[in-house]
């Protein structure tokens, strides 16, 4: 379907630009539109795309949703910011990002990216209320491998079973190799539409990073591609800007971390931000688990940092990939199970993608479910001092579920 905006180039210059596109589509046309929410989503909203050849004066045009389809009585153009990246292939191409600032709460709004003769199509997102009202959100294991074949289903359940959720919550390993293009295009290719409508917020897993076997310790860093198509919260620690942020979402503290890298620095960097919390809720996002159940995998490293903080604030939940298995934790504290009414954090493992493995079953007193062989997503939602956690396979039927109160 793409191919065929390049039938019709007619001048040499652009036919030589098109050449050297990694993609076969019109070089000017916004791709890879994606929406991250940022530190206030109730106020603003970042929007990531990128071209396959340079432009002049990449913007973003906003304006709130209306009955009727002139959307200029108050559109609003922002400039966006462009960075030249330089894929495997020494072929360029161009990723642009703008944040719009300056939002009601709870409003609908309308927007497109692009430039005078090549715009996107206009998408739609909503803005987060002030209070906290009632919301939902999808939360999403490592897709990885056979995005285009194996994950576009479950993408498309997932939107169907929850077309209201607020976002999508992803723990890492979007990709199998991060510094590949071919891959990221794959993820988008699976996405569709979706990421343009449904902010995504995200962290990286260790395939966004190089292979720790076959480097050395000054070339371990994260892949230049992430960067590049997320705009996400610079609140973190230096050095893990948009790998380590936090979000106040109606009521809840979304706290995401770096499973990779600088530990130390980040578990000083948790302590103070959930020592600050106002919100009730704190949910916490990491790649690497705290209680793993891949055979050959016992992070204790992370799990001394991490556990102690985390009960010492009170962690309701720490969503968490890697491990290519399903398996959801008891109410614990102090790595021991606590009633129902005692304070304590559930800790949830789960996997998207067809890459799974066998379970591990070292740590099975602490497991309610534990399980292999399944693509999973899941629905949380939350409602005051209520939130309920349901796990749905790719015919969208119910796996595993289960409720919290305060």
């Amino acid at each position: 379907m793409l191919a065929s905006g390049c039938a019709f180039l007619e001048s040499r210059a652009l036919m030589k630009q098109l050449d050297s596109c990694p993609c076969y589509c019109n070089a000017y046309t916004p791709e890879r539109v994606i929406l991250n929410l940022t530190e206030d989503p109730s106020q603003s909203q970042a929007v990531t795309w990128r071209t396959c050849a340079e432009i002049e004066h990449p913007k973003a045009q906003i304006e709130p949703a209306a009955d009727f389809p002139d959307l200029k009585e108050s559109l609003r153009t922002i400039d966006a910011v462009s960075e030249k990246v330089i894929l495997g292939n020494d072929k360029a191409v161009y990723h642009h990002s703008a944040v719009f600032k300056a939002l009601k709460p709870d409003t609908i709004y309308v927007y497109r990216v692009g430039t005078d003769d090549n715009w996107s199509e206009w998408s739609q997102f909503r803005t987060a209320c002030k209070s906290h009202d009632p919301f939902e959100f999808v939360y999403l294991g490592d897709p990885q491998e056979d995005i285009k074949s194996m994950c576009s289903q479950i993408f498309r359940v997932a939107y169907k079973k929850a077309p209201n959720a607020v976002f999508w919550l992803f723990v890492g390993d979007l990709v199998d190799n991060g510094d590949e293009d071919a891959d990221w295009a794959e993820l988008f290719y699976g996405f569709g539409w979706i990421p343009a409508m449904t902010p995504i917020i995200t962290l990286p897993g260790n395939h966004e990073y190089p292979d720790r076997r076959y480097i050395q310790d000054k070339d371990y860093k994260l892949a230049h591609l992430w960067r590049s198509h997320f705009t996400l919260p610079e609140n973190g620690p230096q050095g893990l800007e948009e790998t380590v942020y936090f979000i106040d979402y109606q009521g809840v503290r979304f706290v995401m971390l770096n499973g990779n890298e600088k530990y130390e620095e980040q578990a000083i960097w948790l302590d103070r931000i959930l020592s600050e919390n106002p919100k009730p809720w704190a949910i916490v996002g990491i790649h690497q688990p705290v209680y793993s159940t891949a055979k050959h995998r016992d992070n204790l490293r992370l799990q001394n940092l991490l556990v102690p903080i985390f009960d010492k604030h009170s962690v309701d939940l720490v969503l968490e990939g890697h491990d290519h298995t399903y398996c959801r934790t008891y109410k614990l504290k102090n790595g021991v199970r606590v009633g129902d009414n005692n304070k304590g954090t559930v800790y949830v493992i789960s996997v998207s993608g067809p890459k799974l493995y066998q379970a591990e079953t070292k740590y099975k007193g602490l497991m309610a479910k534990i399980e292999t062989g399944r693509q999973l997503f899941q629905v949380i939602s939350i409602d005051h001092n209520r939130l309920i956690y349901s796990s749905f396979d790719v015919k969208g039927e119910l796996y595993d579920s289960f409720v919290l109160e305060k």
